[in-house]
């Protein structure tokens, strides 16, 4: 499948994370890469994705008309491969913020979301918050965030991810909205709050 990038574990496979790029990217985006590399240390299998939209397109942003397939995504690859034990969905900017909707329209959720630059509002637009369906979110959920990232603040995103009513971890870099994550130590970490939330599933 060319729209697929898996990162096999060594060993057994704890988990499977279901992981999607932001708007202007694509499964390649380095951010994606790393994080995937650094689960796989972990015994966490990732499948780097492409949605729909860039399937279709080479280059260019998403189509708002495109976003229910988009959502779809996560659950039908799922599907498409037969996955078994604990599922994440997760994705960096755009392709994080169609996998939280994803979980909170349901009726397929995975077990954990993880939430990479989640874009919370257009830069110098903070009225426009994307937040409305974060209450809808009953599971834990990681939110990995750049102090400079223009989508949001610090403040802002803390507000935002304490309305999920699910478990909730924010890690925070040094960098933008990119992560820098050849530098930021981004993937890493954020590898280590997905462990730790899947960690709560048996606790």
């Amino acid at each position: 499948m060319t729209w697929l990038s898996i990162h096999d574990p060594d060993g057994p496979v704890r988990a499977t994370l279901i992981l999607a790029h932001g708007a202007g990217g694509n499964r390649d985006a380095a951010v994606l890469r790393l994080l995937g590399e650094e689960l796989a240390q972990r015994a966490v299998r990732t499948l780097r994705i492409d949605l729909p939209y860039r399937r279709v397109r080479p280059k260019g942003p998403p189509s708002p008309s495109g976003q229910a397939a988009d959502r779809a995504a996560f659950a039908e690859t799922a599907r498409l491969l037969e996955i078994d034990g604990p599922v994440i969905w997760g994705g960096h900017s755009y392709g994080g913020r169609m996998a939280s909707m994803a979980v909170a329209e349901g009726p397929d959720r995975p077990d954990v979301l993880l939430l990479s630059s989640y874009p919370l509002h257009p830069p110098g637009r903070p009225e426009k918050a994307r937040t409305a369906h974060l209450p809808d979110i009953a599971i834990p959920t990681v939110f990995v965030h750049g102090k400079r990232d223009p989508f949001a603040t610090s403040h802002e995103l803390a507000d935002a991810a304490a309305l999920v009513t699910g478990p909730t971890t924010v890690v925070e870099v040094s960098a933008a909205h990119d992560l820098a994550p050849a530098k930021s130590g981004a993937p890493a970490k954020a590898a280590d709050a997905v462990i730790a939330a899947l960690d709560q599933l048996n606790a």
